[in-house]
């Protein structure tokens, strides 16, 4: 038995993550794999697709889950070495649960899991993680009596990559030099595969898989993650970038300039893209994304939806609503064709090919994609978030228009486009701030005000 302490601080809100050694290792992993099998085996289903990213643990861990797994009687494809959009993949057109061994961005001493049911369909709290919390607090034994699983090894590479490249043509694209840095994450394994024979220069920054990250961390979302690659698209002349996580399912976009280009913005294009395909389709966009998402999908015709942060909600909703596309402003991008998962490259390939349609630069192709300054997500360490939460609410009482508590608080302001997001960390004592307005000294003078109040 564990303490549902030590338990829920490895088991998080939609995965498993942790410091390897400390409170995550190969036995602890095991009980995860058997809990998850009894609630697969309950649901009807057979089989977890199991792949592993490029950490020094990644391997051992994912050997001793798939133990878990088969001595519940279910079977283990295991795929070997993995991207997490390539786990999906597997999970969607084998129709058998998977789980991803990752840390995505975290450093090299961190591994995880990401887990998912067949067809790619997202395991959060509700939906499954609370129980296996629970079996491993109370150490649940196994009541199963029959013969093991069986575990099979499948190469899925090859026909991942052709699935992408048979979801966005870029045969017929004016031939462009494209930056890729790899983080030294699965990006470096994949790329080569799926830009295989397209009219692509690829030029490559940290392709060698090493879960040591010994350039920089595979984290695209903090700026100084982004300067190699900046300097290496002007060094290269390339027409565009592309940055990747440790686990490749996000991808951040570098403009001709060197200059990074705003994930909603990329949301935008993508979307128009959809629409062009699917008139009249919805859209899934979060609500720290710009303003300017569902004005353009509103504007082309669509439908937007708005939803709370985070990749479970997104997939619930657009497998409730339909919807074709999906884009959160932290580079997860999800797709009605790719069984509603998140897929970083897969949204590279629609940037490649809209800047490949067309013969001028990428910063002038996201011109119109970005209409409003961002403040980026700021952290603050606060001992009671609730109050420090309605501190701001107070402080800004006689100039708030509307207020939305979706998730958090979302504020727009009166006499302006300005509008800002408070919302509580899951896992953390954090307040996580987004601020959005017309023009940067607008953004900076709200930040500096609201962040007076959470620090004070």
């Amino acid at each position: 038995m564990r303490s549902r302490e030590s338990v829920s601080a490895v088991i998080k809100a939609y995965d498993v993550r942790g410091v390897v050694g400390e409170n995550i290792d190969a036995d602890f992993v095991r009980e995860v794999g058997g809990s998850f099998a009894r609630l697969l085996r309950q649901e009807g289903e057979t089989t977890v697709a199991v792949g592993y990213d490029m950490r020094p643990s990644s391997p051992e861990l994912a050997d001793a889950f798939a133990a878990g797994v088969t001595a519940e009687g279910l079977d283990v494809t295991l795929l070997g070495l993995t991207s997490t959009d390539e786990l999906y993949y597997a999970s969607g057109v084998l129709d058998c649960a998977g789980a991803m061994f990752t840390a995505s961005h975290n450093p090299a001493q961190y591994n995880g899991i990401k887990l998912c049911r067949s067809g790619a369909r997202p395991v959060s709290q509700d939906t499954g993680l609370a129980r296996v919390v629970d079996d491993l607090v109370e150490g649940v034994a196994s009541t199963y009596d029959g013969e093991p699983g069986a575990v099979t090894a499948r190469d899925v590479l090859a026909d991942y990559g052709a699935h992408l490249r048979g979801l966005v043509d870029l045969t017929q694209i004016r031939p462009l030099v494209v930056a890729v840095d790899a983080a030294n994450g699965m990006g470096g394994h994949t790329v080569p595969e799926v830009f295989a024979g397209l009219p692509l220069d690829v030029r490559p920054l940290y392709f060698e898989l090493d879960g040591t990250f010994p350039n920089h961390e595979a984290n695209p979302l903090d700026p100084k993650n982004l300067v190699d690659l900046q300097r290496f698209v002007l060094d290269e002349g390339a027409d565009v970038g592309l940055a990747f996580d440790g686990d490749a399912d996000r991808c951040f976009v570098i403009d001709e300039k060197g200059q990074p280009v705003s994930p909603s913005a990329i949301t935008a294009l993508v979307a128009e893209r959809h629409l062009a395909e699917y008139p009249g389709a919805t859209i899934i966009h979060n609500l720290i994304t710009s303003k300017a998402v569902p004005e353009l999908v509103e504007a082309h015709g669509g439908t937007a939806v708005r939803t709370r942060v985070g990749h479970s909600f997104i997939k619930a909703t657009m497998a409730e609503t339909g919807a074709v596309f999906g884009g959160e402003h932290s580079a997860h991008y999800y797709f009605r064709e790719f069984f509603n998962a998140d897929s970083g490259i897969l949204a590279a390939l629609h940037v490649l090919a809209a800047l490949g349609a067309q013969e001028g630069p990428l910063s002038a192709l996201m011109g119109e994609y970005d209409r409003y300054e961002a403040s980026g997500e700021i952290n603050s360490t606060v001992a009671d978030q609730d109050a420090a939460t309605q501190a701001v609410l107070d402080a800004f009482a006689d100039r708030i228009a509307s207020v939305d508590r979706l998730d958090g608080v979302t504020v727009e302001l009166t006499g302006t486009k300005a509008w800002f997001n408070v919302r509580a960390s899951n896992t953390e004592p954090l307040l996580r701030l987004n601020v959005e307005a017309p023009t940067t000294e607008e953004v900076d003078g709200l930040v500096a005000e609201i962040l007076g109040v959470i620090r004070a």
